[in-house]
């Protein structure tokens, strides 16, 4: 009976802990510049937060050194929950392995709340490039090595790691040209300053769609329904090629649970609004909505793969 009721006295403050959150405004921290995927999905979901919770819901744009001053400000901060960082695959399972002091240890000072939505890369080329497949734009580089270029979002982002396994896997030296977000690099490729870019897709279809950009090939394993007729670099050419996107959120690691998944739940429920849902499908992303649990194991696993990725590229951020 002793042991029942101390059982009971804990749970009790627990729930209590979590019926209380949240008391205040909270604050998606993205590690991104405005405009990109990892912006546009928040704010999407935002609204809803606010409304089933009760609270405001804001967005704050923390960018620079590929994620990190935004996920270092979140890691290292206050654990009450009311500060969520959107947390893509960079911040939580590459950028570790890639920066010699990326400011926070994704392992111990974050806590995986739920991955929202997942996409694949996207090549894309400005038009005045005269290659329309992966082949050619091999055949590009190594008739020039080291004169054909490629924008990222940052060194360490997966459109950075997605032009280095081409380089390893193709045998090319393709330059790498870092922005400050992926925005900022989307748009000097869209000027012709930049000719090739690997982005999430959906950051970069609609660009496809209205002519501005040219689609080679896609970095997953098969082809989406969104753009049936772009075959993947693995069927181009290059068995294997696989690197992907995906958008998580996830808080301090001393958050207690309670907190965590209510968020969770609260995350998952605005991610399957209607409006929500269709939107983001619109741009190639699909939802996931996994228990915090599930996540976690799922970081590990990726953590795992982008640590070996990244030994092989030789890919490295002082």
């Amino acid at each position: 009976m002793r042991l029942a009721s101390l059982l009971v006295s804990l749970a009790v403050p627990l729930a209590a802990l979590a019926q209380a959150f949240p008391s205040r405004t909270i604050t998606i921290v993205v590690p991104y510049s405005p405009g990109s995927t990892s912006d546009l999905l928040p704010r999407a979901i935002a609204p809803h937060l606010s409304q089933s919770l009760g609270v405001p819901v804001v967005v704050e744009n923390r960018p620079g050194a590929g994620g990190n001053i935004g996920a270092a400000l979140v890691a290292k901060g206050e654990a009450s929950g009311h500060t969520v960082l959107m947390a893509p695959s960079a911040v939580l399972a590459t950028n570790q392995w890639l920066y010699k002091d990326p400011g926070y240890d994704p392992q111990k000072d974050l806590t995986p709340v739920i991955d929202a939505a997942t996409t694949p890369n996207l090549w894309v080329a400005h038009p005045s490039v005269p290659a329309k497949t992966i082949a050619e734009v091999i055949a590009l580089a190594k008739a020039k090595p080291g004169s054909l270029s490629f924008a990222s979002g940052g060194a360490g982002t997966t459109s950075h790691l997605c032009g280095e396994l081409l380089n390893s896997m193709a045998h090319v030296e393709l330059l790498h040209v870092p922005y400050k977000g992926p925005a900022p690099a989307l748009q000097d490729v869209l000027a012709g300053r930049v000719p090739l870019m690997c982005d999430n897709f959906s950051n970069v279809i609609s660009h496809v769609r209205n002519g501005r950009l040219r689609a080679i090939a896609l970095s997953g394993t098969q082809r989406i329904a969104q753009a049936p007729d772009v075959p993947t670099v693995s069927e181009s050419g290059l068995p294997g090629f696989e690197i992907s996107v995906w958008y998580g959120f996830a808080v301090p690691a001393a958050a207690p649970k309670p907190v965590v998944q209510k968020l969770n739940r609260e995350i998952a429920a605005a991610l399957q609004q209607p409006a929500v849902s269709a939107r983001l499908q619109s741009l190639g992303l699909t939802i996931v909505a996994d228990t915090a649990e599930e996540f976690a194991r799922f970081v590990a696993a990726e953590s795992d793969k982008m640590r070996r990725l990244v030994q092989a590229s030789g890919a490295r951020v002082e």
